[in-house]
């Protein structure tokens, strides 16, 4: 058996900036009813030429770059996203073939939010068991393009970016305890109509737009949120008071604020982006990722849990030794 172990970590926003202020000129809300509710101050839109894999390969270039190998040295590559380039193929694809990567495979996963979860999951199975050597793990999003530019309460909430890790499989020896400790990965179905969007090839045809009941995806959210965090300590014979930081889905910073406080965490050790970057769906663990490691707060040995619940509704956590 092998350790997935995190070589690097990379991230791309879009230059374009929305602050709260630009969409009071657009529906009926206000820089202080955004950031009261959601913690949120600006996101960042993709420009009208950007695509998802556009962004992806962005993020996944800097990752490559920090990790010292280039697209030829990756045999997978797995991009969450809700927002794919098209119906098919596979956004993962389109970078595959940017990066020069001729071997393995590439595919996408659709969890929404949880996405990058899910994904990390994915491919630390695949390198745990030596089916890869290297994998690429991608979020990305243009969810700017589902939004309903209309609906104060969701088009407020959402921006657009991308985030990548560079994944090697390595023995427990190679590794000295760094690397992917468990991943806990859960989904209901029941709740798939509190959280989803009204269109899809084979409904409607349409792409369609985002519809959310908030009320529900919050309540729903705090509770499931610190019962993967609370299976996950539990699996791994932990406390809360081992784990380094904390790095939700950026989703609502009352949601992260109350996940913390189940845990009795302190928010100094949860790491937060979502005033700069709203929701960023399956984007928004990895970009938060590199923000922390970018600025010296996540070291080499620190023990990082990540957690997320998206529509599905998925959800689930991964543990890794940084």
């Amino acid at each position: 058996m092998f350790r997935s172990v995190v070589m690097g970590c990379g991230a791309y926003l879009p230059a374009k900036t929305v602050t709260n202020a630009d969409l009071a000129g657009i529906v009926e809300t206000s820089d202080d009813w955004i950031a009261q509710r959601t913690g949120i101050r600006e996101r960042h839109i993709a420009g009208d030429e950007e695509k998802t894999s556009d962004l992806a390969l962005a993020a996944a270039t800097r990752a490559l770059d920090v990790a010292g190998i280039d697209g030829s040295d990756i045999d997978l590559i797995i991009l969450a996203t809700t927002t794919a380039d098209q119906t098919f193929p596979a956004t993962a694809v389109r970078v595959q073939k940017a990066l020069g990567m001729y071997a393995g495979a590439a595919f996408d996963i659709q969890a929404v939010c949880s996405g990058f979860v899910y994904a990390l999951a994915v491919a630390d199975n695949f390198l745990k068991v030596g089916q890869a050597k290297r994998a690429l793990v991608i979020g990305a999003e243009t969810f700017s393009r589902i939004l309903d530019w209309t609906d104060r309460g969701t088009c407020v909430l959402f921006g657009d970016g991308a985030g990548a890790v560079v994944l090697e499989a390595r023995s427990e020896a190679e590794a000295g305890g760094r690397g992917i400790i468990s991943t806990h990965l859960h989904s209901d179905g029941r709740f798939q109509d509190i959280l989803y969007v009204d269109g899809g090839p084979s409904s409607t045809g349409t792409v369609g737009k985002l519809r959310m009941n908030g009320k529900e995806v919050f309540r729903h959210a705090v509770q499931k949120l610190a019962d993967v965090v609370d299976e996950t300590l539990a699996a791994n014979g932990l406390s809360a008071d081992d784990i380094n930081w904390l790095v939700p889905h950026q989703a609502n910073q009352r949601i992260i604020d109350s996940t913390a406080k189940k845990l009795g965490l302190p928010i100094e050790r949860v790491v937060s982006t979502i005033a700069r970057h709203g929701n960023t769906s399956a984007a928004s663990i990895p970009l938060a990722l590199a923000d922390a490691v970018g600025d010296g707060r996540i070291r080499q040995g620190d023990l990082v849990l990540t957690e997320a619940m998206g529509g599905g509704l998925t959800w689930g956590a991964a543990l890794l030794r940084w």
